[in-house]
């Protein structure tokens, strides 16, 4: 028996959590799940703000690792929600508010993040994720609550294992500032088995064209921050050195690469590969280091143009590393992420990866780096719409010689 698509969900004050179902029709993202993501941006801006200061006085050991971590901060708070969203969204009033407290908890992450990266003072921090994680324990065992057999059985596992988790991330707060690094890697492990382990008797019904827009959407957000904070390094350097000739190059490569990013991950439909738990793990869990690079495009780029400007003391090299690295690490993630998925043939397979050699290649083009960077990024999607066109004119051509499409 097919089930039958759920009704049209209208705002209430109160109704049973029940789940929304992966068949279900016309599933978008909700303008509250905008919301919610676009508070994410203050969290996004705070860590690449640190990591723009560590890595213009040269310090990269310091400043890296604390962005990595810092990040994955904000990227598993996000992810939690909205994975449980997809699945149990009701949209009514109580929702609405708990929804609003977690995003009260990303403010107050993003509030201490100097302090961490500074003087590895993670009370703020931890508090902040108290406060989103109280809340979504609390939409579990509504969520629970609401059901019976293996799906409750499911929802109170998310709700113990993420309980577990907070009591685990106290580690940050008691114990020496040398084994910190160690508890975050250890408790990152632990948060990301929560899941797996959850559903292992029972899935919970995400929606996968909604998961695959909430990922596209908040790409778009963090790349938009990434221009953001490149052009405001752009305008501060001119207002103080009047720099434009030096500055251009910067900011036309960097504005290439974030261009071809947006159109190199939106150029295949996600949606229809997330077809299994296990795909959508891997795919979701996988895409830690895109949002990551992402958002660390942006912040090279204000390394960059505070380099030539004298502001940053690092080398050339150093500079416009920390703009391709990320550039490339982006590229070749999409690719083994889920354009592979699409590709055809040799050349579409090879085109991404071998971008991603090359624009890490311009490192060593001293200053016209990020400039040459971004046009190999262009050319990128060049090629890449070239090949995508030639493989749709043949498959249209195949009928026509007297062969059937599938």
């Amino acid at each position: 028996m097919s089930e039958e698509s759920p009704p049209a969900r209208s705002s209430g004050l109160l109704r049973p959590m029940t789940e929304r179902g992966r068949e279900e029709e016309h599933r978008t993202a909700t303008p509250l799940e905008l919301f919610f993501d676009l508070c994410f941006v203050v969290a996004v801006a705070q860590a690449g703000r640190q990591l723009v200061h560590a890595l213009a006085e040269g310090h990269p050991g310091h400043g890296i690792p604390g962005y990595l971590m810092m990040f994955f901060a904000i990227w598993w708070a996000w992810m939690n929600f909205s994975w449980f969203s997809s699945a149990y969204d009701t949209d009514d009033a109580l929702y609405r508010v708990v929804t609003l407290v977690q995003i009260a908890g990303v403010l107050i992450l993003a509030a201490g993040i100097p302090r961490a990266f500074d003087v590895s003072d993670f009370s703020l921090v931890w508090f902040g994720y108290l406060v989103m994680r109280l809340a979504l324990v609390f939409q579990w065992l509504r969520a629970a609550h609401a059901s019976a057999g293996a799906e409750r059985r499911t929802a109170l596992r998310y709700a113990i294992g993420v309980c577990l988790c907070q009591v685990g991330w106290l580690g940050l707060l008691v114990l020496p500032d040398h084994a910190k690094p160690w508890v975050f890697v250890v408790m990152a492990i632990a948060e990301m088995t929560v899941p797996v382990v959850a559903e292992r008797g029972r899935a919970t019904a995400w929606h996968p064209h909604h998961i695959a827009e909430r990922y596209g959407l908040f790409t778009i957000i963090v790349l938009g921050e990434t221009v953001a904070a490149a052009t405001t390094a752009v305008q501060s350097a001119a207002d103080e050195h009047e720099a434009l000739g030096t500055l251009v190059p910067i900011a036309a490569g960097g504005l290439l690469l974030i261009f071809a990013a947006y159109w190199i991950y939106f150029a295949v439909p996600i949606h229809l590969h997330l077809a299994s738990n296990r795909q959508a793990f891997l795919w979701g869990y996988g895409h830690y280091v895109v949002f990551c690079s992402a958002a660390a495009m942006g912040a090279g780029i204000e390394v960059a143009v505070e380099q030539v400007i004298g502001k940053a003391h690092i080398s050339t090299f150093a500079a416009s590393a920390t703009v391709t690295v990320p550039a490339a690490l982006f590229t070749f993630s999409v690719w083994l992420l889920h354009s592979r998925h699409y590709k055809r043939g040799p050349a579409q397979q090879l085109t991404l990866p071998t971008a991603s050699v090359a624009v890490l290649a311009c490192t060593f083009a001293g200053s016209a780096a990020v400039l040459l960077a971004g046009s190999v990024a262009a050319a990128t999607v060049a090629v890449g719409a070239v090949l995508a066109a030639r493989g749709e004119t043949g498959r249209s051509e195949r009928p026509s010689r007297g062969t059937h499409a599938a």
